[in-house]
């Protein structure tokens, strides 16, 4: 048999399949950055000759996680906000994004890359902020995908002048980001229109965006149904809850991804589902201060669900953690009171980080599955610690037990990213030093 070449060769693994099992002393051959085959790992070395390889051994291959909602400008953000009383995206967040310039956002974007690296995360929806370009600038250069917005705001006199622009500009500036980085970086960078929520977006912003959109054939990045405030505003004035309101402007639909989503009725999930439009929880944040998601109606209706950290402000970026998080508070909330144990199980939280991020995303066709023509975007976890070791499951021990520190090596477009944990792209030391620097800057304009 003619032996063949290929670019990565993943061996000796186990490899985490589309239908959550396992198969044993797997290998995996990447070539122009997709998986072109996945077998019996002595049955592909005999097949391929790689350029470059990875020891799978004592180790999970799975697809790499998906971060379908943060903010990569927030990073600096962290350790501010914490123990803060409410309305802290007046007191602090809207203060600290007015100040920020251009620099500022590109170091908090690489800090924010490099944590998402070694946290197991391979591609991320950044809901936006100013000077997205160099989110997308930092993008480029860490190697991960993202799909990358613009924060747009029309409304509400809490916002700075320099947060706000008139439905027209803040369409044409999404524009021109969209001109400038869609389809960049051989296509790891997808631009998107977004819309900060229904509190700063007049019926005018909603609809431009959401005409936009589908002109440009892109996504539309949402929070929507975060807090109580957000209802009793789209009552006080429209007359209908918040999901209602944005649905009788033509936005919800399938090229929407809805962050938070906490406090909408069971008619509002019904609707956002018929709508195929994808939620995305984001559980330590919507736990600290704004409730439960309604996460196994979500799922009993059918919908795919995706999973998020919200950005570095409140803690780390840890999407292993947000699984067992959400996981533990469903069961608590939903769970208990029906003595049901499988309220959220193992495999639906595994599916949040990958196939239904994808979906989130637009990228389910590409991403979120080690499968063949998929995009070569996957991490190796180490377990063999004594904390996932021994264990009867391993799918199980994989949700409950692991950590990002486990991540031992990283994979996007074929290209080595980490490799036992050390970055292969990047200076993590001079990343860190720079984000420290933009950091105090930052602070000090904003006055903390």
């Amino acid at each position: 048999m003619e032996t063949k070449t290929c670019d990565l060769l993943v061996a000796g693994t186990t490899a985490l399949l589309p239908d959550m099992t396992l198969q044993s002393q797997a290998a995996i051959a990447v070539d122009n950055g997709k998986i072109i085959a996945i077998d019996d790992t002595a049955r592909l070395e005999r097949t391929y000759r790689a350029y470059t390889r990875l020891d799978g051994t004592g180790k999970i291959a799975m697809p790499g996680m998906i971060d379908a909602h943060t903010h990569t400008c927030q990073q600096l953000l962290r350790g501010r906000i914490t123990d803060e009383p409410p309305m802290i995206w007046v007191r602090f967040l809207v203060p600290y994004e007015s100040e920020l310039q251009p620099e500022d956002v590109y170091w908090s974007a690489m800090l924010s890359c490099a944590e998402m690296i070694k946290a197991g995360i391979t591609t991320f929806a950044d809901a936006g902020g100013r000077h997205m370009a160099q989110a997308a600038r930092a993008v480029k250069d860490m190697g991960l995908r993202a799909c990358i917005a613009r924060s747009t705001m029309d409304s509400a006199e809490f916002v700075p002048a320099n947060m706000k622009d008139s439905a027209e500009e803040a369409i044409a500036k999404t524009e021109k980001l969209f001109r400038d980085w869609h389809g960049k970086a051989n296509d790891r960078i997808h631009v998107w229109f977004a819309l900060r929520q229904v509190m700063t977006s007049t019926p005018a912003l909603v609809e431009g965006v959401t005409d936009s959109a589908r002109r440009h054939d892109t996504g539309i990045h949402i929070h929507l149904a975060e807090h109580l405030r957000e209802v009793e505003h789209c009552m006080v004035n429209y007359r209908m809850r918040p999901a209602e309101w944005l649905d009788s402007l033509g936005c919800l639909g399938p090229n929407v991804l809805a962050a938070h989503c906490v406090v909408l009725s069971d008619r509002e999930v019904q609707l956002v589902v018929e709508r195929k439009t994808t939620p995305v929880h984001c559980p330590r944040s919507n736990l600290h201060s704004h409730g439960f998601p309604k996460t196994p109606l979500f799922l009993a209706l059918g919908s795919p669900v995706g999973l998020a950290s919200d950005g570095a402000a409140s803690g780390s970026i840890n999407l292993f953690g947000e699984m067992r998080l959400l996981k533990g508070a469903t069961q608590a909330r939903y769970g208990l009171p029906i003595n049901d144990a499988t309220t959220l199980p193992v495999e639906d939280t595994l599916r949040m980080v990958t196939s239904g991020g994808a979906r989130a995303l637009m990228l389910q066709d590409h991403i979120g599955a080690l499968e063949v023509g998929n995009k070569a975007d996957m991490i190796l976890v180490r377990h063999t610690g004594p904390h996932m070791t021994p264990t009867h499951s391993l799918v199980r021990a994989l949700v409950m037990c692991a950590t990002p520190q486990d991540v031992s090596d990283v994979v996007v477009d074929g290209a080595v990213l980490m490799r036992d944990r050390e970055l292969t792209q990047a200076d993590e030391e001079e990343i860190i030093r720079k984000a420290t620097e933009h950091m105090h800057a930052v602070a000090n304009r904003a006055g903390f």
